[in-house]
């Protein structure tokens, strides 16, 4: 990596229906993919993963964000030179069936999941048909509940 490149990293979360049955999803940081069943949210990512057991930690002090090692408030997991001993481009990877109650998944950064609970962002969307329409209606909530944090959002809907 060239030192001239700054200090900056990134998070991602992605997904990929096979066969429509069967979702597979892979999150590497703090982007998160949220299903919801039956009106249900159900989380299929796990923020912050491995960094205890690479020997660093997440700080969580009152009024502030989640911090790796106190320092870096994102566990961006390709990139931020100086972290990287804590840190694992290796993605956490989950299957999820997917049956006749599911409505749809929302992959998003962590943005909206630091001013929405994965069931708050699931009952702001589950009356809307349109997928980009969601969307569209998380990220502005977002921005009304005062995110200071990119917000990047995709929802995907079941017929």
């Amino acid at each position: 990596m060239s030192g001239g490149l700054g200090r900056g990293g990134s998070t991602a979360v992605t997904a990929i229906l096979v066969n429509c049955h069967e979702l597979i999803v892979a999150n590497i940081g703090d982007s998160r993919a949220v299903l919801c069943k039956k009106g249900v949210a159900k989380q299929l990512s796990v923020d912050h993963e491995d960094i205890k057991n690479r020997g660093g930690f997440v700080s969580n002090f009152p009024g502030d964000v989640p911090r790796v090692d106190g320092r870096l408030a994102v566990s961006r997991a390709f990139g931020d030179k100086s972290l990287k001993k804590h840190l694992s481009s290796e993605p956490f990877v989950t299957v999820e069936i997917i049956e006749d109650d599911a409505e749809f998944v929302i992959l998003a950064s962590d943005g909206l999941w630091k001013v929405m609970s994965n069931q708050e962002a699931v009952n702001c969307i589950r009356n809307i048909k349109d997928a980009r329409s969601s969307a569209k209606r998380l990220t502005e909530e977002a921005v009304n509940r005062k995110s200071t944090d990119d917000i990047s959002c995709i929802v995907v809907k079941f017929q």
